[in-house]
């Protein structure tokens, strides 16, 4: 599967994820999930599926720091939020330590994708024939 397909199927998922958590809030009148629920939306749903279109328009030649670029921000991208819901919310029964250093470590995890798409996108040459480029 290619690197965009894998970044939009999970970009879909946090889609999916973000909006149930929403309507939940909504239907509850509660808000306490909004800081998991932003992450979501915006970590999971909307960077993934930059990065999606980023791999379906360029197709980067270094091939290593493209994965490093992909499975990071997979890796991090769910950690930190599932994370970040443990931590905050508190309904699965795990030493406060625990979910703190996951959720900690995710959000490294997920801080390193995006240095690696920095470094991806210095590194991208221009399109060729790109009519969208002014010279």
């Amino acid at each position: 599967m290619s690197h965009s397909k894998k970044l939009l199927i999970a970009s879909a998922l946090f889609g999916v994820i973000g909006v149930m958590m929403g309507g939940h809030m909504a239907g509850a009148g509660s808000y306490a999930l909004r800081p998991v629920h932003a992450h979501v939306l915006v970590v999971g749903w909307l960077t993934l599926f930059a990065w999606s279109l980023f791999y379906k328009i360029y197709k980067p030649k270094h091939k290593l720091l493209a994965s490093l670029h992909v499975w990071t921000a997979l890796i991090g991208t769910f950690g930190l939020n599932a994370g970040m819901y443990v931590f905050m919310v508190g309904t699965i029964p795990l030493p406060e330590t625990f979910s703190l250093i996951f959720y900690i470590v995710s959000g490294s995890i997920l801080s390193l994708s995006f240095i690696f798409f920095l470094l991806l996108t210095l590194l991208q040459p221009d399109t060729e024939g790109d009519s969208t480029t002014t010279g």
